[in-house]
């Protein structure tokens, strides 16, 4: 699977969605880790000096991606504020939308996925999440968007955030998402397209009694051709505007 190559400053600093005094949104590339793993190699972390935007220390990680997805990934400024955006994660107030382009489409174009999951060990000294009705709580909410050329266009909510939820419960539907190697369908003569996972926006009640901070990241290239088959015309045409949610902002403070 293809790797993202390291970001320049500049480019990290594009990709700010959203930046004031407590946080920072960014869209995250796919194929870079958010931070360092046993294995090495590139990750945001190392990068997030370039984020400082005058402040003597740069951000620092809300919560997490995985490498492979793309979209809006969270950064707090200071201490305080990642306290306080740990505790909106942890309570569920943070509303997460993803997008995935999966195989097939699901029996029922809406619905809810409850099924509990648990991390399990593999012969090769890997990991995987596998349902168990024993396991942790996991829920997503899903919604058919598209289709077409065999594919489907799934906007999910999750409602809780385990560990890989999103490509398992696809998978769960009979629709694993396109281009995981885990969850999903056996490489075809050895290739694999890239991960079709995109955080696409947040809804971050951060403030009391103001509305919430609404973010949006674009769709990555490596995902358009696959939208568009499902049906999906872009930024400001008819069908996008029907299916959006919320209205991206950027918005730069010190």
């Amino acid at each position: 699977m293809p790797r993202a190559a390291v970001l320049s400053a500049d480019e990290l600093v594009g990709r700010v969605l959203y930046r004031d005094g407590l946080m920072l949104v960014i869209d995250k590339p796919a194929g870079i880790a958010v931070h360092p793993g046993p294995g090495g190699g590139p990750n945001l972390e190392a990068m997030f000096d370039a984020l400082r935007f005058g402040w003597s220390k740069p951000p620092a990680l809300a919560h997490r991606l995985d490498r492979d997805t793309s979209g809006c990934l969270v950064l707090g400024r200071h201490p305080k504020a990642l306290r306080k955006l740990g505790a909106l994660f942890a309570a569920g107030k943070i509303e997460k939308v993803y997008w995935a382009v999966v195989h097939g489409t699901p029996a029922q174009a809406e619905g809810t996925i409850d099924q509990p999951l648990r991390k399990v060990s593999r012969r090769d000294g890997g990991w995987r999440m596998l349902p168990d009705p024993s396991g942790q709580k996991a829920v997503t909410g899903y919604r058919l968007l598209g289709h077409g050329d065999g594919l489907g266009w799934l906007e999910l909510r999750p409602r809780t955030g385990r560990t890989h939820q999103i490509r398992v419960h696809c998978a769960a539907l009979g629709c694993p998402i396109v281009g995981d190697p885990l969850y999903g369908a056996a490489p075809v003569r050895g290739s694999s397209p890239p991960l079709h996972l995109h955080a696409r926006a947040l809804s971050i009640p951060l403030k009391e009694g103001k509305p919430p901070i609404m973010v949006e990241a674009p769709p990555p290239p490596h995902m358009l051709a696959a939208l568009r088959a499902c049906g999906y015309l872009g930024a400001g045409d008819p069908l996008h505007g029907e299916h959006r949610w919320m209205r991206s902002i950027h918005r730069v403070e010190p």
